[in-house]
């Protein structure tokens, strides 16, 4: 397997692309839809939710909170996940300065 180059790209670029993990599975985009419907922290009952197995919950759960994405608080024996504000806005500023890069007046091919 090769290894991915990331020191040839900016430090906006690659930070693009991690956010871009954080919506690249449907159980990462399913775990922060659910987030943002509860507008409150969310415990273990993802689990329930999402009829996934708990490993695989928490390996999604992982990165996303390794991206910034959602953060966490743990009060064993519970852990408590909801969306990062900051970072939030974050990714929305990127995706939406990209996004609105191209204009659908623009096009190279007919």
């Amino acid at each position: 397997m090769g290894v991915t180059k990331t020191e040839i790209f900016t430090e906006q670029q690659n930070r693009m692309a991690d956010l871009a993990k954080a919506f690249s599975h449907p159980a990462r985009v399913a775990i922060l839809q659910l987030l943002i419907a509860r507008k409150s922290c969310v415990c273990g009952d993802l689990v329930d939710e999402l009829e996934l197995a708990q490993a695989t919950v928490s390996q999604h759960l992982k990165e996303l909170k390794r991206i910034g994405i959602i953060q966490g608080e743990i009060n064993p024996p519970r852990v408590c996940y909801c969306i990062n504000p900051v970072v939030w806005s974050e990714a929305q500023a990127a995706f939406g300065t990209l996004l609105e890069a191209y204009t659908l007046t623009t096009s190279c091919c007919r």
